[in-house]
């Protein structure tokens, strides 16, 4: 057997014999893959690995001298009434989710007023860089910060990412004023979300040529912000996780995920519909890589695998 389908057959193996709800799996060990599937590859949402996908777009900009991570929100929103000390928020703290901004903002909440913008950045921060609080809101403002130059995030996107992957027309869910949802609703099929997976493990290439500058990708996961909560949710970089073990992650609800070991060579990437034990789905994945069991059981940052 391939070095990725010994992988795969442990992580099917222990997926089937825990009566997981996955969906597919892709197994990418050095040039190695392989893949399985439970039902169609049909295009689904990602949820929260969007925010992934968002941060590679802020790469892009910056790599394309638009913003940078230092970039606050007075410059881009002048407009926008701001509440204290938000004059200082940058788009670097709204994708590492340290705003200091105490506004939880997912799809299943109605949002006060007619501008999700202006709600978020007239409540005041507690100080930039200083806490830690989840929300889809945070990754919806930087995303909308990139619109105000590129204009419209999803189609700025397709010429730099989806068509160099080979993906058709992806669709991401927006909100009532017609920008990208940000945060989630980038709607993918598994093998799909796996050509984003093999760029964030080459450190920014796809195929020989460099999409997003290897910096990027690395600051990603070079500094995990402590968010308070235990492993596997202790420590978040700019829309990542860390963990379990070496290895870092895109995490979505219901079980999507681009867990990367770097040590292996290794992407492992999924989706499913698994409502009360997704996390597992990741666990699993990475005693697959790694070959042993870590029994790792951890408590999430609350709204954090939306």
């Amino acid at each position: 057997m391939t070095p990725a389908s010994v992988v795969l057959d442990r992580f099917v193996s222990s997926v089937e014999e825990e009566r997981l709800g996955a969906y597919g799996v892709h197994v990418l060990m050095g040039e190695d893959e392989a893949q399985h599937r439970w039902r169609s590859d049909d295009r689904e949402n990602i949820y929260s690995v969007s925010k992934g996908v968002c941060a590679l777009a802020i790469g892009m900009a910056v790599d394309e001298g638009l913003l940078s991570p230092a970039t606050t929100v007075p410059g881009l929103f002048p407009e926008i009434e701001l509440g204290p000390g938000v004059d200082q928020v940058s788009v670097g703290h709204l994708l590492a989710m340290t705003s200091g901004i105490d506004f939880q903002c997912f799809g299943i909440v109605e949002v006060p007023g007619p501008d999700p913008v202006q709600e978020m950045l007239a409540s005041p921060s507690s100080g930039p860089g200083t806490v830690f609080q989840y929300s889809n809101a945070s990754t919806y403002v930087a995303m909308r910060m990139l619109g105000s130059i590129v204009g419209d995030v999803r189609d700025w996107l397709i010429p730099r990412l989806f068509e160099p992957l080979g993906i058709h027309n992806p669709q991401w869910q927006r909100c009532p004023r017609g920008w990208i949802s940000g945060g989630s609703g980038l709607e993918l099929r598994t093998e799909e979300l796996a050509r984003i997976g093999r760029v964030l493990r080459d450190r920014g290439q796809w195929g020989g040529e460099r999409l997003v500058d290897a910096a990027w990708i690395d600051r990603m996961h070079a500094n995990w912000f402590p968010t308070g909560a235990e492993a596997p949710f202790d420590g978040y970089g700019l829309a990542a996780w860390r963990g379990p073990g070496h290895a870092w992650r895109l995490d979505g609800k219901y079980g999507q995920y681009i867990l990367v070991d770097d040590i292996s060579d290794a992407v492992v990437t999924i989706t499913a519909h698994e409502e009360s034990r997704d996390h597992r789905l990741m666990e699993l994945a990475h005693e697959a890589i790694t070959g042993r069991s870590h029994g790792l059981v951890g408590k999430g940052v609350e709204g954090s695998a939306d």
